[in-house]
């Protein structure tokens, strides 16, 4: 995890472009020692991004979380990020998420924690959790419905469906597209274009929006991770894990 922070602008790079920028235990506790230090610094903004150009976060880091076979560890597992991003999502300083990259499955989940998402017009985005028999859990399944409304969440992830950015835009899942070659300097400008207000603007503004319409549910979150770890632990799950596997091993 990479942070910098510059005339008010906090950046939080997921570095871990070998993995594609996956998620593990490591990055969820480093991604909370980040926003600790933000809340340190006068940042107004954060911007959340991942390594290299490749993928934004290409969901859990399934080499890593393979080893949790029990009920109660993929409960665990799966309140330990969702609280994570329950925090990316409820943050006093609006999040951007800079999609540079591809961001699915749980990847999908971290874009949908921000307050706007920004994408290169190339990269692709969905929660297709279920091509490996299991759901959103780390609180995507609430965010996106309050996103894009309840039929739309329900055809995404039931379907799994991986939309292309233009597609993406039109369905509310993310804000605004820009050319690949003109990426970096969009979101940039973006960041600091809001960061530029009086100070305690923005958090002013975030406080209110949440407010009247809150990111997090924690009501839900017992519900969802019993059911998310009913799927985690049944064969239909690891089936799909070793199909997954088997097609990248080399011929």
């Amino acid at each position: 995890m990479r942070v910098e922070i510059d005339a008010g602008v906090a950046v939080i790079t997921i570095d871990r472009p070998e993995v594609r920028n996956a998620i593990g235990f490591a990055t969820v506790d480093e991604l909370d020692s980040a926003l600790d230090r933000v809340l340190e610094s006068e940042a107004a903004v954060v911007v959340l991004r991942g390594g290299g150009d490749r993928a934004f976060v290409s969901g859990g880091d399934l080499k890593e979380l393979s080893s949790i076979r029990t009920h109660e560890d993929a409960v665990s597992m799966a309140t330990r990020a969702r609280r994570m991003l329950d925090r990316v999502a409820a943050f006093p300083v609006p999040v951007i998420a800079a999609l540079n990259g591809h961001a699915l499955g749980g990847g999908a989940e971290v874009a949908i924690a921000a307050d706007v998402r920004i994408a290169a017009d190339d990269i692709k985005i969905g929660f297709n959790q279920v091509s490996l028999g299991i759901m959103p859990a780390w609180g995507g399944a609430e965010r996106l419905a309050q996103a894009i409304g309840r039929g739309r969440a329900l055809l995404a992830i039931a379907t799994g469906e991986v939309y292309d950015a233009e597609a993406a835009q039109r369905l509310g899942l993310v804000d605004l597209v820009v050319p690949r070659d003109a990426f970096d300097d969009e979101w940039r400008a973006l960041a600091r274009r809001m960061a530029a207000t009086a100070p305690g603007t923005t958090r002013a503004v975030k406080a209110v929006i949440a407010a009247a319409d809150p990111s997090t549910r924690p009501d839900l979150e017992a519900d969802a991770t019993e059911a998310f770890a009913r799927l985690w632990t049944a064969d239909a799950h690891w089936a799909a894990v070793e199909a997954l596997e088997e097609r990248r091993r080399p011929s």
